[in-house]
């Protein structure tokens, strides 16, 4: 009985370990300006938040972000045009990518 107590918060003591670095991380989407792959780092117009009709994926705010992305985990291969939502954290000033998926691409495969 108290083995399997003590597993049971053992579980729920690493799960929660491993959820919270996970959630602090930042989420942009945007257009994909750039994909270099010798540096390895993504170029992207964000978009806002205010969809419209015309901007079914937020409004373009002419601000440019780039990311790192040596160690992220990359989706569809993204192109200059696609829509692409990054999840990223700060590290010495710079953003790293965590996660990239290719939205645009990934609309198109579910039709």
């Amino acid at each position: 009985m108290r083995t399997g107590i003590l597993c049971c918060l053992i579980s729920v003591a690493l799960a929660v370990c491993f959820a919270v670095p996970a959630m602090a991380a930042n989420v942009s989407q945007g257009k994909c300006i750039t994909n270099d792959q010798a540096s390895k780092t993504l170029t992207i117009e964000e978009y806002g938040l205010k969809k419209t009709p015309d901007h079914k994926y937020g409004d373009p705010t002419g601000k440019q972000a780039t990311f790192d992305c040596k160690e992220a985990l990359i989706g569809i291969t993204p192109q200059p045009g696609d829509i692409l939502r990054i999840a990223w954290e700060e590290k010495d000033g710079k953003k790293i990518a965590i996660r990239v998926m290719n939205v645009s691409k990934q609309d198109l495969m579910k039709k």
